[in-house]
């Protein structure tokens, strides 16, 4: 959508009398001179998008219920939380006994976390499925990147509140991290601590950067929207909409199906904060912190395994860390290693494979990174660590050029028919 168009919407009426908005009263009233309601109907009620979402294509909305609740309860949670080392635990706990519902808020809080992740890596897959990356959308794409970037980093530091011996030990590990930095690493770690040990000024500061990071994320989340209401969505076709048949409005058809969805995700997620809400979570971190304890085994949250395997794999510190961040960082370039023209996997058969061979290799990674590093978990971790990259650098590129894609339809419209007829098989777990 060009700017004229934009302006031309959304331009404010100065000499109408009556006005420029649709609505009447107070309503229209305020839209005629803040045009929001009009720019919401527009955006999120008449906006067009492809015909053929699948339930897929809910995860946006999932995820954006998840950020909303997990700000509101932090929020809650922030209220009656202490950042000092002598009472961080201590608050916790009485957050969890003393204050009303607050177990049931931590327990949210702590449990949100996780489904949060849960959805993000079904939202990634999803793009590399169907090719949401590709040509008009890798701007988007990108800033997609970013937000994940953002969520490690909130996730990280979230971790490290409750004051635990895995909150304190991986505090210390994680930080440490930047010591392998060539020349100043020592000092950028020192900078971090605001001390020379994990200490009261590193829990300070990991409290208001738990924060400040987490607006940032609402910020990205925000350009990530307007992002994808300029260029569309993609849909599991991989087909641009040529007409109006190949489109719906964004209510009440796609909002319906988000809604279901929503409140599915919602049922497991409630099922499992209310019996097994420490399921996710370590146990050691219902122990105190204490810096003269080392635990026998520290391992982060799970969502940050694969990433944690890949560290250990590299022998090397300073390339252990270069290696963690490019793995994530690497999914940036794949708009432009991933040069074929089809964009979904339906009618690309060896990249389908590939997709589904690089989502079992994030769950090899995941369970080396909470294996002992030794023996053939340490084999198996660099083994993974070298498909994760060939996938971006090696397969991305090959398979576009040697891959012959299947016969494809002209229209969304047809290739919902084909659906009918039996033409296409898709994932059938997620089809609408």
């Amino acid at each position: 959508m060009s700017a004229d168009n934009l302006e031309q919407k959304y331009k404010p009426v100065h000499t109408n009398k009556t006005g420029g908005s649709p609505f009447t009263g107070i309503t229209g009233w305020i839209d005629n001179r803040l045009p929001v309601i009009r720019m919401f109907k527009h955006e999120y009620l008449d906006f067009q998008v492809p015909k053929s979402l699948s339930y897929f294509w809910s995860f946006g909305g999932i995820l954006t219920i998840c950020l909303i609740l997990l700000i509101i309860t932090g929020l809650s949670l922030g209220m009656h939380y202490k950042p000092d080392t002598k009472y961080a635990f201590d608050s916790v706990e009485k957050i969890m006994r003393d204050v009303n519902f607050g177990w049931l808020i931590r327990y949210a809080h702590m449990n949100l976390a996780s489904f949060f992740f849960i959805a993000v890596y079904l939202h990634i897959f999803r793009g590399l499925y169907y090719g949401s990356y590709k040509e008009p959308r890798q701007l988007m794409w990108l800033i997609g990147i970013v937000i994940f970037f953002l969520m490690m980093a909130t996730a990280f530091l979230g971790y490290t509140l409750p004051w635990g011996q895995m909150s304190f030990w991986g505090a210390t590990v994680i930080t440490n991290l930047f010591s392998a930095i060539p020349f100043f690493g020592e000092s950028v770690v020192t900078w971090l601590w605001g001390d020379y040990s994990v200490g009261d000024a590193a829990l300070n500061r990991f409290y208001v950067l738990h924060w400040l990071i987490a607006f940032l994320i609402v910020g990205a989340v925000v350009f990530h929207v307007i992002a994808l209401h300029i260029v569309g969505s993609n849909n599991p076709s991989g087909i641009e909409p040529k007409d109006t048949r190949d489109t719906v409005s964004f209510s009440p058809f796609t909002t319906s199906k988000d809604l279901v969805g929503m409140l599915v995700f919602l049922l497991i997620f409630v099922t499992v904060m209310m019996y097994a809400p420490n399921y996710l979570g370590h146990p050691d971190n219902y122990i105190p912190a204490n810096p003269l304890v080392t635990p026998p085994h520290i391992v982060p949250e799970w969502y940050f395994l694969p990433f944690y395997a890949i560290l250990r794999s590299i022998p090397d510190k300073l390339m252990g860390v270069i290696a963690m961040v490019s793995s994530i960082a690497v999914l940036g370039l794949l708009p432009w290693l991933d040069f074929s023209k089809v964009r979904s996997s339906v009618f690309r058969p060896i990249w389908k494979q590939c997709v589904f061979l690089f989502v079992l290799n994030f769950f090899v990674l995941m369970y080396i990174g909470a294996a002992p590093a030794e023996g053939i978990y340490l084999v198996i971790g660099r083994i993974a660590t070298a498909f994760w990259f060939a996938f971006f650098f090696i397969l991305a590129p090959l398979v576009s050029i040697v891959e012959k894609p299947l016969p494809m339809p002209e229209s969304i419209h047809e290739f919902e028919n084909w659906k009918k007829q039996g033409k296409i098989k898709t994932i059938n777990i997620f089809s609408k």
